[in-house]
């Protein structure tokens, strides 16, 4: 929104200070007239005299000098509104900022619905869908919080820094600066007040991820770490020349230094993709392809286990909007987990949909079943799901351990995964990546009937070329 420039405060020339300069100086002439038949080489100085009076007294009372014109080491303030090129340049410079900012008029104190939006940036309309100068405070920035610190500053002259979050599927962080442009005193019914936002996300994001990975890194690597430095101090001691047992602890070790790779490439992933949740993916995948890629790959893991997987794929083509990496790892997991808890020659499905309505990519697949979402994405109008559904017939799932599945290292108690020991973060990468994609994850699962996850994700939106005959 540019800025509007005000009025210049160099008033008009009035018409009878016009005409008192103008009657001065023909006076003056007369009387020089005069002068030049008494004494010429007199009246010769003082008509190039009066001449020279005459026209200073004309520039500097009829034709003050403008702002505009004053130079720039003068020291003087410069009024913005005498030089088009200046307030043009404020304009550009107000817009072209990257942080919202916002100037709001403060009206009567009692007065919720006089606090308007004066100015607002381009970043500041965009964000807040500002249709209109003038718009009212409380329809743009609903924070109490904020609402609070715009008070303080128009009618209490105060600066306040407020931190808030924004509610719905994505979570942001945000950081408001208020501070007052009143009046001198900052109070009073004209008294401004300036409002900047910065989108702290990114930052909080950082040190969250940097401090649940000490967290979790701690926790979990402490098992492996003990049992490791253990068997190590067996081997130098009284196992250092016993072979049977010296294959048997290095093949234990082995394991171990395993379990914790596995653990800290996890966490990485996790951290990685958590950093980036809040940025859409803009890449195109085709789901049906990854899960067919993704059953070639674990096909080596299914074998030894004797685990059949039976793929079963639409006609249609399920291309979604997405990184294929990243849907890639949600498939695999799913079907890891699928693997691992199932017996062996048991059988895993996977089925591919697309085209569905919100209503049909979260619907029951497994009748019978406790049914629960995980993840579930804000409704849009017109808006078709492609969904994975991948199910095992292990030991399934009491309905208490369902709402847990997604926290990081939970383990249902009591269930054997196999050989093959997960890190316990398969399902909280899969419910992230879900969230940055915008879609929806669904369990389903009962004691003895095993479980089935549903991941569901927005198809890409055809354009179809319109061309009229000739």
């Amino acid at each position: 929104m540019p800025y509007e420039s005000s009025p210049s405060p160099v008033a008009p020339i009035s018409t009878s200070r016009f005409w008192t300069v103008g009657i001065s100086i023909a006076i003056a002439l007369v009387v020089m007239v005069g002068l030049a038949f008494i004494h010429p080489e007199i009246a010769n100085w003082l008509i190039g005299g009066a001449v020279v009076v005459a026209a200073s007294a004309w520039i500097l009372n009829v034709q003050p000098p403008s702002v505009a014109t004053l130079p720039e080491t003068s020291g003087a303030p410069i009024e913005r509104s005498a030089d088009p090129k200046t307030a043009e340049l404020l304009d550009r410079v107000f817009e072209a900022l990257d942080d919202p900012v916002l100037i709001i008029s403060g009206g009567e104190p009692d007065d919720i619905a006089g606090r308007r939006v004066v100015m607002a940036n381009k970043a500041a309309r965009d964000l807040l869908r500002i249709q209109s100068q003038g718009a009212l405070l409380v329809q743009v920035i609903r924070e109490p919080g904020v609402l609070e610190a715009v008070d303080e500053a128009l009618f209490g002259g105060v600066s306040r820094t407020t931190d808030y979050a924004t509610g719905g599927q994505r979570d942001r962080r945000w950081r408001a600066w208020t501070r007052p442009l009143g009046d001198g005193e900052g109070k009073g019914q004209g008294s401004l007040a300036l409002v900047i936002l910065r989108d702290e996300t990114d930052a909080r994001r950082t040190e969250m991820m940097r401090v649940d990975f000490l967290a979790n890194a701690s926790h979990e690597l402490r098992t492996p770490l003990a049992s490791l430095s253990g068997f190590i101090e067996t081997l130098k001691g009284h196992a250092r020349d016993d072979v049977a047992a010296r294959d048997r602890f290095l093949d234990i070790m082995s394991a171990q230094a395993d379990r914790m790779g596995r653990l800290v490439a996890d966490l990485l992933s996790l951290s990685r993709i958590e950093l980036n949740e809040h940025i859409p993916p803009s890449g195109r995948v085709d789901l049906d392809r990854a899960a067919s890629d993704v059953v070639d790959a674990v096909s080596v893991l299914t074998q030894e286990k004797q685990i059949n997987v039976v793929v079963d794929q639409g006609e249609a083509r399920a291309s979604i909007s997405g990184d294929r990496d990243e849907i890639l790892q949600v498939v695999q997991n799913l079907l890891d987990n699928a693997v691992k808890y199932s017996a062996k020659g048991g059988t895993v499905e996977i089925s591919v949909r697309s085209d569905l309505s919100f209503d049909e990519a979260w619907a029951s697949r497994m009748p019978g079943a406790t049914r629960l979402p995980l993840v579930t994405p804000d409704r849009a109008v017109g808006v078709l799901y492609a969904a994975v559904t991948v199910r095992d017939h292990g030991p399934g799932m009491a309905r208490e351990h369902l709402p847990r599945l997604t926290e990081r290292f939970y383990r249902v108690e009591g269930q054997k995964s196999g050989e093959r020991q997960g890190t316990g973060l398969g399902l909280a990468i899969v419910k992230h990546i879900i969230n940055r994609h915008q879609g929806g994850l669904v369990v389903e699962s009962a004691p003895g009937l095993g479980a089935a996850f549903t991941a569901w994700f927005p198809m890409v939106v055809e354009r179809r070329d319109v061309r009229t005959a000739a």
